[in-house]
């Protein structure tokens, strides 16, 4: 099968999901091409073509139209259906014209699946699909159902009506997905983060009585509940922990400032550290160090990065929100608190760290175990083959 997948830009060589996917698909016969916006980036896995660039100059802007119109001569009948369903929703004219043109490239594209890697990409291209007689498909990453619609009701009501099958990566985002009005009945399929146990580094156990290492990988987000992370850290400090939390990643210089104002605050300057942003096999490598992982989310679709820590058997403590109620089983692979517990969080770090060696030994293994089994990459590939072919 011609399978086009679309994403804002081309997947970063750390970004396994997609990578994999690709991969897997082209393993399995699929040629897949890689249509992103105008980027500088080059991918290489696979065809990338970019969709046309707007110019702030009118004119230029207007030849450069003339030009992408002449180039979709030989793809008329597709244009002129296209044109046609976009006017039966009441479109003008001119603001169709703006479609034709940022869609330029996907409307010349002949194959069977269009496949948007985030539902916000297929927003503006719901009719793209059915005008070149292909099918269309669209994923649920997290943000896309758990905050976008929040911004824009019913952005996603014409999609809904046009999308042939839909994948997510919890069963949770496709619930939402479902109360946001997505049919029941509309086919579905839940593909799953997967890790590459193969490429995983050899984990760093402390064998002897030390310093506590936490580790969070999160962006400086909200939704990531960095405010929550350094409550539990000030609890963790008043009852006397010797402890230090790395945090590993970035976001914006005035989000850093406030949480190192919040840090400083709160007198843990010894304790919580911001590590910046490694890349994946760096970010490994500090992972393999922790002695327990917390993700303290507001929210998540999934989150690769508590996966990859069951994998590596790190102990790992999440809130119980989103998709990580699919991602630890609690008790047995990690540990899930009540939203948003800071106290709760804080005494179960506290507790594993009294925990035997045998019990540590068992949970790890549980945990490992369980990854090795339902996350793996052979089972990501095999289930996006199933997903196109049935």
């Amino acid at each position: 099968m011609k399978i086009a997948l679309v994403l804002a830009q081309p997947p970063g060589y750390s970004e396994t999901f997609f990578n994999s996917k690709i991969k897997g698909l082209q393993e399995n016969g699929h040629e897949v091409t890689l249509f992103t916006s105008s980027s500088q980036e080059t991918y290489t896995l696979c065809k990338h073509v970019k969709s046309p660039k707007l110019n702030r100059f009118f004119l230029i802007q207007i030849f450069k139209m003339i030009w992408i119109g002449f180039l979709l001569l030989s793809n008329i009948r597709a244009v002129s259906k296209y044109f046609k369903l976009e006017k039966s929703k009441g479109n003008s004219s001119r603001r169709i014209l703006e479609k034709i043109y940022l869609n330029a490239q996907l409307l010349k594209f002949k194959g069977d699946w269009i496949h948007f890697g985030f539902a916000t990409l297929a927003l503006n291209k719901e009719f793209v699909a059915e005008a070149i007689d292909a099918k269309m498909a669209v994923s649920f990453r997290g943000f896309d159902i758990n905050v976008y619609p929040l911004k824009h009701p019913g952005c996603y009501d014409l999609l809904w009506q046009q999308v042939d099958k839909v994948q997510s990566i919890s069963q949770y985002l496709l619930v939402k997905a479902n109360s946001l009005g997505l049919s029941k009945e509309t086919p579905s399929k839940i593909i799953t983060p997967a890790v590459n146990i193969k490429t995983l580094p050899k984990r760093i156990v402390n064998e002897v009585e030390n310093k506590l290492t936490i580790i969070t990988i999160a962006r400086f987000n909200w939704m990531k509940g960095i405010d929550y992370l350094i409550e539990v850290a000030a609890h963790l400090k008043n009852e006397g922990l010797d402890f230090e939390w790395q945090l590993i990643g970035a976001g914006t210089n005035s989000d850093k400032e406030k949480y190192l104002y919040h840090i400083y605050e709160k007198g843990l300057d010894q304790h919580v550290m911001l590590k910046g942003k490694y890349s994946h096999d760096e970010t490994l490598n500090i992972l393999a160090t922790a002695d327990i992982y917390v993700q303290p989310s507001v929210n998540e679709g999934f989150c690769n990065a508590v996966l990859e820590a069951q994998a590596l058997g790190i102990p790992s403590v999440v809130f119980k929100v989103g998709g990580l109620q699919e991602n630890i089983l609690d008790t047995k692979t990690g540990w899930l608190i009540e939203p948003f517990d800071v106290v709760a969080m804080a005494k179960r770090i506290i507790n594993i760290t009294s925990l035997t060696h045998e019990e540590k030994v068992k949970i790890s293994e549980q945990a490992v175990s369980r990854v090795q089994e339902q996350f793996n990459l052979n089972h990501q590939k095999h289930a996006f083959h199933i997903f196109y072919t049935q």
